[in-house]
């Protein structure tokens, strides 16, 4: 059973850069690929960033490609998300999530263990 805790949400401009954490225990970090998702209100869960399990593979969805970086410390068993120039348009409650497979899905019904979310406002 993994536990995921997500940290580092809150308020910021549109323009400026927030950097979010997900914090794992209780299973082995580095045997599942982690992903990033967001829910804004009324809307469905749509997938952000995935990372493989050694870091070295990562995929985006095309509206945050080159403004947000998705990386992991294996050592700290930590996933985090770069959000940089974000927008009005991407405020939402983050989510990070362990997937089993080796590079993480797009899909979040591939994911097995999900955290609490993370508000995230972006100000115009």
């Amino acid at each position: 059973q993994v536990q995921l805790v997500e940290s580092g949400g809150g308020l910021v401009q549109a323009g400026g850069s927030l950097r979010l954490s997900c914090a794992a225990s209780g299973g082995t970090f580095s045997r599942y690929a982690m992903g990033w998702f967001r829910q804004a209100p009324g809307k469905e869960r749509e997938f952000v960033a995935a990372v493989s399990r050694s870091g070295g593979i990562r995929n985006y969805a095309d509206s945050v490609k080159g403004r947000f970086a998705v990386s992991r410390d294996n050592g700290k068993n930590t996933v985090y998300l770069q959000m940089n120039s974000p927008k009005p348009e991407d405020t939402a409650v983050y989510y990070c999530a362990a997937d089993p497979a080796y590079s993480g899905s797009y899909y979040p019904n591939e994911y097995d263990y999900w955290g609490q979310g993370t508000q995230v406002t972006v100000s115009a």
